[in-house]
């Protein structure tokens, strides 16, 4: 009896077990999202449509300064004074650090004096040589020794020199990198000097565009934010070797103006003087899709999403020239959940 009334507990367990794991499925499976493949999801679309395109010849570049550098000492020493701070404007030849020279001066002074002592030598050797009481080899040692000394104190005026910091050309303190009391040595940038009175401006254009631009023409270029401020800009480099993205970068050199107002890294455009105007397709940039550098839409075919490869030759605002990959009436997917999977069931909006 006893035993049956075991076997009948066990299976009872076993039962309770099995219902309960069951229960725990059936609640996993209700908290945990099913993607139902044939259920179709909801995007915006777009038909293509060819549309005029008006090319104004416009690029789009940045300024950057004619020169900039990083000033380091000749010699090395202790910072005695930083004459200048970050937005100081400063002249060619103007000192900007001065380094201490303390020890080289005490140097020069007792140069002069072997210098003045060498000097009496050489007179009273001519003096004793012409009445032949010395022998002339006196007298040549006596010179060839002033004329060390001499460039012993060319060497200490030089080196004294150098230990006054200066600017190398007229510009704008941009970086202050080292401080009174530091230490100076060759190689250590001190300052960083940067010169906007004459910019460099560079635009990528696309291979087929190349044609456009001459060596030594001048064009006009506006900054975006002094669209009232037109400045020219002569072609100083033609890029002969293509970027990551096929086009080939074009320099500008630009002259500032007065106050300068166009600062390093601001964004503008160089405008061309002929119009054009064709037909072509423009999508949203937004819905191109990037896959190994291979650009990509998906296109409705018989209710469902497609990826399919297109070619693009420029971005115009907010919207992409398509040259190829896409014909007049085909449904593209411009939004919506449908960038990570291909042949989704889909439904418009």
């Amino acid at each position: 009896m006893k035993k049956i009334i075991w076997i009948i507990a066990g299976v009872a367990i076993v039962g309770l077990v099995i219902f309960k794991l069951a229960s725990n499925k059936k609640t996993t499976e209700n908290r945990v999202y099913q993607y139902d493949k044939e259920k179709p999801i909801s995007v915006s679309v777009d038909t293509i449509r060819l549309q005029n395109i008006v090319d104004a010849g416009n690029y789009t570049g940045t300024f950057e300064p004619n020169k900039e550098t990083k000033i380091s000492a000749d010699i090395q020493g202790k910072i005695n004074a930083v004459l200048v701070d970050v937005g100081s404007y400063v002249s060619k030849g103007q000192t900007l650090i001065q380094l201490d020279n303390s020890l080289l001066k005490l140097q020069l002074q007792t140069v002069e004096v072997q210098i003045e002592g060498l000097e009496d030598d050489v007179k009273r050797y001519t003096i004793l040589t012409e009445a032949d009481a010395v022998q002339g080899v006196q007298l040549e040692k006596a010179r060839l020794g002033l004329k060390s000394a001499k460039i012993q104190r060319a060497t200490l005026l030089e080196q004294i020199n150098k230990t006054s910091v200066k600017a190398p050309f007229n510009g704008i303190v941009t970086a202050k990198l080292n401080e009174e009391g530091g230490f100076a040595a060759p190689g250590v940038p001190l300052l960083q000097i940067t010169d906007i009175s004459t910019l460099r401006f560079t635009v990528n254009v696309p291979e087929n565009d190349l044609v456009k631009f001459q060596s030594n023409q001048s064009y006009k270029i506006n900054a975006d934010v002094f669209p009232d401020i037109s400045l020219s800009g002569k072609i100083s480099m033609i890029g002969s070797k293509a970027n990551m993205g096929n086009s080939f970068p074009i320099q500008f050199q630009v002259a500032n103006t007065k106050n300068l107002s166009i600062k390093s890294g601001m964004f503008g455009k160089v405008s061309l003087s002929e119009t054009k105007q064709e037909q072509g397709i423009l999508i949203p940039t937004s819905s191109i899709i990037e896959q190994n550098g291979i650009a990509k839409v998906y296109v409705i075919k018989n209710g469902k999403a497609v990826l399919k490869t297109i070619t693009t030759s420029k971005t115009i605002g907010n919207k992409t020239l398509v040259s190829s990959g896409l014909k007049e009436d085909d449904i593209i997917v411009t939004n919506g959940f449908i960038n990570l999977f291909d042949n989704a069931n889909i439904t418009t909006k």
